[in-house]
């Protein structure tokens, strides 16, 4: 199991992340997954620090609003180059 991890600069510190930082994690079954997703963030104007990991992460929930997203609730970020530059 792979977990990509970001910061989406947009959401955070209003609405449910008011006065903190929203991160978003998605579990992947497989790093070839994890990579769609993790380019699939890096090409959204909005999602900062996108990260990689074989660990399940934490975040104090005193400054952190922690989102798990599946690839059920969001497939398209599962798709490759659906958020793609240009």
């Amino acid at each position: 199991m792979y977990y990509v991890t970001t910061t989406d600069s947009f959401t955070s510190g209003w609405g449910k992340a008011r006065g903190k930082t929203n991160k978003l994690i998605f579990p992947c079954d497989t790093y070839a997954d994890a990579l769609v997703v993790a380019e699939n963030a890096e090409n959204r104007g909005d999602q900062k620090r996108v990260n990689i990991r074989s660990t399940k992460p934490y975040y104090n929930a005193e400054r952190y609003l922690a989102q798990i997203k599946t690839r059920a609730e969001y497939p398209s970020w599962h798709e490759k180059g659906y958020f793609k530059k240009g």
